[in-house]
């Protein structure tokens, strides 16, 4: 496992952002429909029985184990936090955070001062590829 950690940079005194390494990534994986079952918000009491996608656990835990930095961040509301930590646990997944209350409804657009790299789950996990894709990206 890499022992990487974040580079705290200092200016004149005071503290700004950390910086990964260059061959660090930060995960930001969604949850339902993308490592197990898609469970409605509306019915959380399925997340105790959701079905795991191993190819899931085995990729984000060989990430983790990499010195990746895996958060998921799920559409799942605060109220929803403890049966999703006991399911991930139970199922063995490795990982460094959880955000709730990601926004509802597709269409993502994801506006950020830093490169943000979008790679949309169609089924299965595997290691990432490079591909030249189209992108809309803000007029100069």
């Amino acid at each position: 496992m890499k022992e990487k950690k974040l580079i705290e940079i200092t200016e004149n005194g005071h503290h700004i952002s950390p910086i990964l390494p260059e061959d660090i990534k930060n995960y930001l994986i969604d949850i339902d429909g993308t490592i197990c079952d898609d469970i409605p918000n509306e019915e959380p009491e399925r997340m105790a029985i959701a079905k795991l996608y191993p190819d899931a656990l085995v990729t984000l835990n060989k990430w983790y184990d990499e010195g990746h930095i895996i958060c998921f961040f799920t559409s799942r509301t605060e109220a929803h936090r403890e049966v999703t930590e006991k399911w991930l646990a139970d199922n063995g997944f490795k990982y460094h955070s959880m955000l709730m209350g990601k926004p509802r409804g597709g269409n993502y657009h994801w506006i950020d001062n830093h490169m943000v790299r979008a790679t949309r789950y169609q089924g299965k996990f595997t290691d990432l590829v490079e591909r030249n894709v189209k992108i809309e990206v803000f007029e100069k």
